[in-house]
This record gives C-alpha cells, sequence and structure tokens, in this order.
C-alpha cells in the first residue's frame, strides 16, 4: 500500500525533558523519522522541549517548535498549525504520554488530527497495567502474579497475599520512575504512594518479583498488512530485578537454546500481532533459567532506547521504517536504506556480538545511592562491536571513558578476600568489576552464580580474559601470541558439521522461482565447481540435509565433508534468478557447539 493520501502535515513530538539518558537515543530516532517524512515530501512539524538535539536543527523540520511539552503547549500549537496527523511513537514515553491524553479528550477527533503508528486502543493495551494483562491472557501468553491498583491499601492487601518481595511499577512515567523492589510493607507504602502520585492515570502494578530469572528482550516490527519481523534480540547480563537501562546489553542472544530463543521469537510476534502496532514494538521477557518457563514483563508500543542499540548493532534503521510504516507503507516496499538492494521486510543476522555498556552520572553525583534496581539510573551509554564477547566487553570499557583500560579495579584490588567476596551481593554500578576481581582471587564462577545470578556463560567468558591477561604478565609477548589472540582462526570445512541459510529471490521481467522439491530430489545433482587446480564436477546431492520453500524464500540446511564445503550460492543459482540474498542463520561446529562467526 502506498503512502496514505490524506496525510500533508505531520507533527512529530520529540523526546521532552531528559529524564534518563535519552538525549542521543530518541534524537536518533526522531532525526531519522523527521527525514524519512520529508523525503516522502510531507510537511513536519517538530514539536520538542530540548534545543540540544539534532532533530531540532532547521533542516530537520519545516517548522520547529522548542516549547515545555505540556498537554496545553501542544494543544496550541496544533490549533495554530492544524496538522492533519500525530506522529508520537518516536519520542518515548513523553509523547506517548500526551498523545494519549489528547485521543482521550476528544482533542485529535475535534481538530481532525489522526494518531499515526499506534492507535489509542493499542496503546492502551500495552500501557494500561490491567488492560495489558487482560490482552496477554487472552492470546495465550503467561505473566508475573500481579494486580492493578489505584490506592496503598490495595496494594499492601496483594503483597500479603503473593508475599514479599514485589516490584511496583507505575502506569505511563518514564524509566520506571516511581516503581522499585519492595521487601516489606514500609517500603511498599513509601513507593507505591509515590508512583500513585507520579502517575499520569494514579495506577500502579504490584507484581510478584522474580529476579534472578533472565531478561530477554526483541525488537519486532509490523505494518498494516500485518507483516512481521524480528530485528534484534537482545539479552541482560544482569538478571531481571536490574532496569534493562542500567543492565549490560549483549545482542544478539548468547545464553539462549534455540528451542528457547525460537519460544520467545514467536511470543513477540505474537504479541505485536495482537496489540496491531504498525512500526517498531520492544518485548521484554522473564526465562527462568532451569526451565522453559517465561512470563512477558513488559512490551513498549513505539520506538524505545532499546531501538537505537538493535538499529546501530544490526545497521536496520528502526525508526525510518517505523516513520514509512506510520503513513501507510508496507516493510515490502521499504527499501533497506544500508543495504540499497534489500526490503525491510528482510531479517537482518549476526555474525559479531555487541555490547552496550551504561554510564551513570555517580561521578557527579557522588552522595547519591549507587544501587540498581528497576528504576533507571544510567545517563548514557556505549555500544561496542567484536567478533567475540571478550573483545567487545574490554572495547566498551575502553569506549565508556571511566578511566578503566580493563576491567581491573584498583579499588577492589586493594580488598581481601571475604571483602570482595561479600561485596559480590552488592548490586550498583560496579558489580562487573568486584565479578572480575573474584575470578582474579580463585572464587568459583559457580560460587559467583550463587550469589548473583549472572549467567555461567558470561562468567567463563571473563575467566577467558584473566588468562590471556596472566599469559601476558607472567610470558613474553612474542609475535606468535598476539597473531593468536588478535585474530579468530579461519574455520575448516571439517569444522563445520552443517550450517542454515536462508536465500531470498528477488525475480525481475519475466525471472520465475520454480519449485525446489522438483530440482533437489533423491538423485545425484551434480555441479561444476573453478578450483585452484581447475575446473572438477562433485555431486552435491548428500551435503543437502533439508531444505524447505515457502514461495521466494528458501531455507536449506548444508553440511560439509572431509574437502567440500557447500556454498549456498551454488543452490542459489540454480533458480536462474539474477537478484538473490543469502543469509546465514546458524551454524554447528563438528564439536557441536553452536558458533555465530
Amino acid at each position: 500500500m502506498p503512502l496514505k493520501k490524506n496525510i500533508k502535515r505531520v507533527m512529530v513530538i520529540g523526546s521532552g525533558p531528559i529524564v534518563i539518558g535519552q538525549a542521543a537515543e530518541f534524537d536518533y530516532a526522531g532525526t531519522q523519522a523527521c527525514r524519512a517524512l520529508k523525503e516522502e515530501g510531507l510537511e513536519v512539524i517538530l514539536v520538542n522541549s530540548n534545543p540540544a538535539t539534532i532533530m531540532t536543527d532547521n533542516a530537520m523540520a519545516d517548522k520547529i517548535y522548542i516549547e515545555p511539552l505540556t498537554l496545553e503547549t501542544v494543544k496550541r500549537i496544533i490549533k495554530k498549525e492544524r496538522p492533519d496527523s500525530l506522529l508520537s511513537t518516536l519520542g518515548g514515553q513523553t509523547g506517548l504520554t500526551l498523545s494519549m491524553q489528547l485521543a482521550k479528550e476528544g482533542f485529535l477527533d475535534k481538530y481532525n488530527v489522526q494518531l499515526l503508528g499506534a492507535n489509542p486502543e493499542t496503546i492502551d493495551k500495552a500501557e494500561d497495567r490491567q488492560l495489558f494483562k487482560d490482552t496477554m491472557i487472552e492470546i495465550g501468553q503467561p505473566v508475573i502474579p500481579s494486580l492493578v491498583v489505584t490506592d496503598v491499601e490495595s496494594a499492601v492487601k496483594f503483597a500479603d497475599e503473593i508475599g514479599y518481595p514485589v516490584i511496583i511499577r507505575p502506569a505511563f512515567t518514564l524509566g520506571g520512575t516511581g516503581g522499585g523492589i519492595v521487601d516489606n510493607e514500609e517500603e511498599l507504602r513509601e513507593i507505591t504512594s509515590n508512583g500513585l502520585e507520579l502517575s499520569p492515570i494514579t495506577q500502579v502494578l504490584v507484581e510478584k518479583c522474580i529476579s534472578g530469572w533472565k531478561e530477554i528482550e526483541f525488537e519486532v516490527m509490523r505494518d498494516s498488512d500485518g507483516n512481521v519481523i524480528t530485528v534484534c534480540s537482545m539479552e541482560n547480563f544482569d538478571p531481571v530485578g536490574v532496569h534493562t537501562g542500567d543492565s549490560i546489553v549483549i545482542a544478539p542472544t548468547v545464553t539462549l537454546a534455540d528451542k528457547e530463543y525460537q519460544m520467545l521469537r514467536s511470543a513477540a510476534l505474537n504479541i505485536i500481532s495482537a496489540l496491531k502496532v504498525e512500526g517498531g514494538c520492544n518485548c521484554q521477557f522473564a526465562l527462568n533459567p532451569e526451565t522453559f518457563e517465561y512470563a512477558v514483563i513488559e512490551v513498549n508500543p513505539r520506538v524505545s532506547r532499546s531501538s537505537a542499540l538493535a538499529s546501530k548493532a544490526t545497521g536496520y534503521p528502526i525508526a525510518k521504517v517505523a516513520a514509512k510504516i506510520a503513513i501507510g507503507y508496507t516493510l515490502n516496499e521499504i527499501k533497506n536504506a544500508v543495504t540499497g538492494t534489500t526490503y525491510a521486510c528482510f531479517e537482518p543476522a549476526l555474525d559479531y556480538v555487541v555490547v552496550k555498556f551504561p554510564k551513570w552520572p555517580f561521578d557527579k553525583f557522588v552522595y547519591a545511592k549507587r544501587t540498581l534496581g528497576t528504576q533507571m539510573k544510567a545517563t548514557g551509554e556505549v555500544m561496542a562491536i567484536a567478533p567475540t564477547f571478550e573483545q567487545a566487553i574490554m572495547k566498551a570499557v575502553r569506549g565508556a571513558e571511566i578511566s578503566h583500560d580493563t576491567l581491573n579495579d584498583k579499588e577492589f584490588a586493594e580488598l581481601s578476600n571475604a571483602s570482595v567476596y561479600d561485596r559480590l551481593s552488592v548490586c550498583d554500578d560496579r558489580r562487573i568489576f568486584c565479578v572480575y576481581e573474584a575470578l582474579k582471587r580463585g572464587i568459583t564462577v559457580e560460587q559467583i552464580h550463587n550469589i548473583t545470578l549472572i549467567d555461567e556463560w558470561f562468567l567463563e567468558k571473563l575467566k577467558n580474559l584473566i588468562a590471556v591477561e596472566n599469559e601476558l604478565k607472567n610470558g613474553e609477548l612474542t609475535e606468535d601470541l598476539y597473531v593468536e589472540d588478535a585474530y579468530v582462526p579461519k574455520r575448516k570445512p571439517s569444522d563445520i558439521a552443517w550450517s542454515e541459510y536462508e536465500i531470498v529471490f528477488s525475480p525481475e521481467g519475466d525471472e520465475r522461482v520454480p519449485d525446489f522439491s522438483e530440482i533437489i530430489c533423491d538423485r545425484p545433482l551434480v555441479i561444476t565447481k573453478r578450483t585452484k587446480s581447475g575446473e572438477k564436477t562433485a555431486d552435491i546431492r548428500p551435503q543437502i540435509l533439508r531444505f524447505s520453500q515457502d514461495g521466494n524464500r528458501l531455507t536449506c540446511v548444508l553440511c560439509a565433508d572431509n574437502t567440500n564445503y557447500l556454498k549456498p550460492d551454488y543452490i542459489a543459482a540454480m533458480a536462474n534468478v539474477t537478484d538473490y540474498t543469502v543469509m546465514r542463520r546458524r551454524v554447528l561446529l563438528a564439536d557441536g557447539v553452536t558458533d555465530f562467526r
């Protein structure tokens, strides 16, 4: 479906006051959106209270209002400019809340302004705690035992029923503001009272605390035709209980089994379809590390802080695509600006590791409480990309500009073994440095995991860094050692058991994608290969373990033998289609270990 013909003047609500570290993240999204709208010849009216942003530059919008993002201010601007549509899903929670209030008052209908990206019903289902819970139950998605309350006494009563600790989550607030984990009635009364006051609809969710479960996020996209894709999966270094903005985040998920990944991916796609979000959506899950039990934590029907990470990690411009979807385009009509050839309906695949490392303001606010919980305290972040987790975390720490070149910390190095051990139970901004020091002191991975509930996979990777550090410290830095640690060795055919590829064909003119079940059959499939010694023929049929075809999309699992590594291009060439894209989904090494490099 092409651009909606009734859209001429679009009003974009920016990120508003910088309560959390949203300056760069939401500015990144808002700038992409403004550019995408102007590309389509639309008049863009931007409202943002922060002048220190790129989106408020003259070139980004036709008209720019640097005004407080309050209900009355936005109303005045709408009355003056008379936009025909409002895009509020790219400025974080501030824009979403304002648009919801305008819609519920009937103001948008009165001035014939349509809400783009997410309709009021969608926003309500995602943001209203009770409606969200009801929707999840309706589509069969598990939720954590919880109750929406509007007064303190109801919260106390429910907490007594499910037992402490519980989590307080105010509705329609930014970065978990007003919420937190409470361990007793006194804390509950204090935080609930504050949360009710801060919530625009005077509503908080009292939720059973499941601290210790893994926290997984999926960034997903949907268009008006119902097409859905997964852009990126992310995993927190810290378990549930630490706000995802305060945790070290790794993309893609590295500790999940394939069954767990597919289970959560399917859940994310079902959720965005049920909510009927048009654009980007962030789904957060809690996963029990001991079983396949999971629960939906929350859903953001908008471009979130995680969207910026997912965009930069994958090269998929989420905000730009979301803006074009909002004005009527579908995923198969939007070309990927990065590749220039593929379309936005193709899911990106990562063959590297991305680490997001948060930055906190505690160096400036020295008396602030440094413990981390469900309320976000980080004011920024850095992102590092590398072939392995070890390399990525080292790059992230150096890039954070926190006076650390490594994970070694002088403060923890001076502590006794007992003090380091006791310090592990404190969850604050310096815990990763404490964990690293504990591993150096000989405290086992199992012991650290039992205290911190950080996945053993991450702890083993930190041990690898310590091993390299000790080797460099105790031995001589030879050229061979430098080369060994600097480069990832190239895989030989014998190292690989099988690889799974997805081939997407884009036929042009008279080209047609054939039925591969007729081509790939049980009889020999002989091809001619060019090698260094000349051309040779080979029967590749035994190397095709399985395949499936859905229209122009072919999924095939190819294995290697002792001498040959079957390239997917040989399979693609059989279609006689000029334009196609090959994406590697999974690799299984001969030793049974999945490797994404």
